[in-house]
């Protein structure tokens, strides 16, 4: 009698690096004969990965877990992530969940699970408080083809410990991939025929592994046949050196691209969050990738309503962008976290206040990400495009403009030259040549 096919699917809230990793427990799982399903439909199995970056990041992980047993009672359960490392308490209570997994194992998670995938009257609980410092391999995966980019993870960990933060808690201090591991996963991805390779970590600025640097892994993927486009993703202000955009500037292949967080342009606000950069050194690198390398987005994270932050505090941070060739940012308003140095802080800004000043950015990084759009029409540039949505194709510049263009034919995964029309909303608009 042939064996029942065990249907698994798959959930991830939170950042680029829980979905890189979300894709490799999906592709282990694949490879011990599981079909992956969409989160949502009928399966044997259901791997929820969590983000606990804020509280209500916390919320939104309780009410996935408890919306997918209540569409699917009979599932295995298996919680994972970093609201699993932070939050076991709180996970425990919900009825109905099998297993939880904190940070250490989670890419162990085929491993652990119940052979029969019975469900438990209690959870099982495999968790350290304590998160290695180890480098890592991950063993080279078999990735789904929805996609035309592909996360590449190079780092976990951070060891900056910013005094709002709880991920240096929640994913322990920084290590590094090893380097000739990142080498064959990306040739496995080109195989694959991925185009762009994203790369994930918490603070991939600072890795360091076997002599090597960020740089280096850059300068090694550049020679990777097949990847046309090499992305970094959320990288750390101190950690952008003036080496690293020279070589942006000259490369074939790395994006024109930085997404590099600044929080507050108060450097009173910056050294009580423990941030490692000024203001000053912030408009720097600002300053000199948009020189080096014209056309590059750039974008980053504020955070308003940290304890402390006044009018004055709040005008410099406002300032800064706006003086600043930033192309888009990230409205955070800051809330409180048990086991943060800045929960205790006072005093704190008044709810009503945060809620205006975060409307206050969000208004002008509106403005400023359509003046950037605009500054492209007429021109002509590359797109990957990725998905079909009610007649158009949609993808994106190496400087992350969203395109959309109207194709008969499926361009999915294809590089082609566009000329930019106009600006609508939050896409460019233009015609294939």
């Amino acid at each position: 009698m042939k064996q029942k096919t065990l249907k698994a699917s798959l959930h991830t809230l939170g950042c680029r690096l829980n979905q890189a990793e979300t894709v490799l427990i999906a592709s282990d799982l694949k490879k011990r004969g599981y079909e992956i399903v969409p989160f949502g439909e009928k399966s044997d199995l259901t791997v929820i990965n969590t983000c606990t970056v804020t509280e209500q990041a916390d919320s939104k992980c309780r009410q996935a877990v408890r919306k997918s047993i209540r569409n699917n009672p009979d599932t295995y359960v298996a919680v994972t992530g970093c609201y699993a490392q932070m939050g076991v308490d709180a996970i425990r209570k919900i009825e109905g969940v099998d297993l939880i997994i904190g940070n250490e194992k989670k890419m162990n998670l085929p491993d652990l699970l119940d052979e029969n995938l019975i469900k438990n009257p209690q959870p099982t609980v495999i968790h350290s408080s304590k998160i290695s410092k180890e480098e890592f391999v991950i063993e080279s995966v078999d990735l789904f083809d929805t996609h035309t980019r592909a996360n590449l993870k190079i780092q976990d960990g951070c060891s900056f410990v910013c005094s709002f933060c709880i991920i240096a808690k929640a994913r322990g201090p920084a290590r590094s991939r090893k380097f000739e591991d990142i080498l064959l996963e990306a040739r496995h991805l080109a195989e694959k025929g991925y185009k762009e390779i994203v790369l994930t970590g918490v603070n991939i600025g600072t890795y360091r592994q076997d002599g090597k640097h960020f740089l280096q892994v850059l300068q090694a993927l550049e020679n990777v046949g097949g990847i046309e486009r090499i992305r970094i993703s959320s990288i750390e202000p101190t950690t952008v050196t003036k080496e690293l955009i020279d070589y942006m500037a000259a490369s074939k292949k790395v994006c024109r691209h930085l997404h590099i967080p600044l929080q507050s342009g108060d450097d009173a606000i910056l050294d009580s969050m423990r941030r490692k950069h000024t203001a000053e050194e912030f408009r720097t690198i600002i300053e000199y990738a948009a020189k080096k390398i014209p056309g590059i987005g750039i974008g980053t994270d504020v955070m308003v309503g940290y304890p402390k932050e006044g009018e004055a505090e709040f005008i410099n941070t406002k300032k800064l962008l706006v003086d600043l060739p930033v192309s888009y940012f990230h409205v955070f308003v800051y809330s409180d976290r048990k086991g943060t140095t800045s929960f205790s802080l006072k005093p704190k800004v008044e709810h009503a206040i945060k809620k205006e000043r975060s409307k206050i950015l969000f208004e002008t990084g509106k403005r400023k990400k359509q003046a950037f759009a605009h500054t492209f029409i007429n021109k002509t540039m590359d797109v990957l495009f990725e998905e079909e949505h009610g007649g158009f194709w949609e993808g994106w510049t190496d400087n992350y403009l969203r395109v959309r263009v109207q194709s008969e034919r499926n361009v999915k995964n294809e590089l082609l030259p566009v000329q930019l029309k106009k600006v609508q909303d939050e896409y460019l608009f233009g015609e294939l040549l």
